[in-house]
């Protein structure tokens, strides 16, 4: 389950809806004690971002790195990001309760594919030319439009980086610049949404679990460590059609062989 999670959080296939079928085909579904294994994997993941992007975070944050010496960086600011995943936090408060009745294997077949579609539709429409082509581009207006495309992803299935990236794509960014800005909004999504499901879900801990989401978090955050950097040098390459295909094809192959 870590290296399912370390392997699919980052890239445009829904690291939920894989955790999903995965619990469902290992008949661990449905349990409080599992959801929130799931929720200290999550962690392992967007650690290995904050470590991937220490220095932008900080940068971001107003501190003078080295990095932003050398390259002049700063013009990326807290409040693009602030903007970016405000329209998330308020339709998740908002619908809550709704969004957690979706996680079931069917509503991840179906988004999947729904999700391979507009993938496909921001491919083949996007401007030939980006005119984004770094994160210090990015523009308030930009900002905001990535962020209500990620809302698509409350829905599990729809993927968060799959939704970033094709609005990323659509609002005339490149696709490596959209990744690393949807990298950078995770940490704050992931860390506010993970931290509640665990105070939460708290009570259900015991001591004799430990060993086993430590081994979980150990796996997600080494794995996530190696598949954002890959994720980054590939994703100019092959765009995301070829992610497109491979959601259909899960998604038929799952609804034919385990829902049926």
């Amino acid at each position: 389950m870590g290296a399912v999670e370390g392997l699919t959080e980052f890239a445009p296939v829904s690291s939920t809806g894989h955790m999903i079928l995965v619990g469902h085909l290992l008949g661990i579904e449905g349990n409080q004690k599992v959801a929130t294994f799931e929720v200290v994997v999550q962690l392992g993941s967007i650690l290995a971002v904050v470590v991937v992007f220490w220095e932008r975070i900080l940068n971001i944050m107003g501190f003078n790195t080295r990095l932003r010496e050398e390259h002049d960086l700063g013009k990326l600011r807290y409040t693009h990001i602030l903007i970016g995943i405000l329209p998330f936090f308020l339709v998740g408060t908002l619908f809550y309760d709704f969004i957690k009745s979706l996680f079931k294997p069917e509503t991840v077949v179906l988004s999947l594919i729904l999700g391979g579609i507009l993938m496909i539709v921001a491919e083949l429409i996007r401007p030939s030319q980006p005119m984004t082509q770094t994160l210090d581009q990015i523009t308030y207006g930009q900002a905001v439009g990535i962020g209500l495309f990620q809302c698509l992803a409350i829905i599990p299935g729809f993927s968060r980086m799959g939704a970033t990236l094709s609005g990323g794509l659509l609002l005339n960014i490149n696709h490596k610049t959209a990744s690393e800005f949807s990298f950078i909004m995770a940490i704050p999504i992931m860390f506010a949404a993970s931290g509640k499901d665990l105070l939460e879900n708290w009570s259900e801990l015991q001591i004799n679990d430990l060993p086993l989401f430590i081994a979980g978090f150990i796996t997600a955050f080494i794995v996530a460590l190696i598949a954002i950097r890959f994720f980054l040098s590939l994703i100019n390459k092959i765009k995301l059609i070829p992610f497109a295909l491979y959601r259909f094809i899960l998604a038929i192959l799952f609804w034919l062989f385990i829902l049926n």
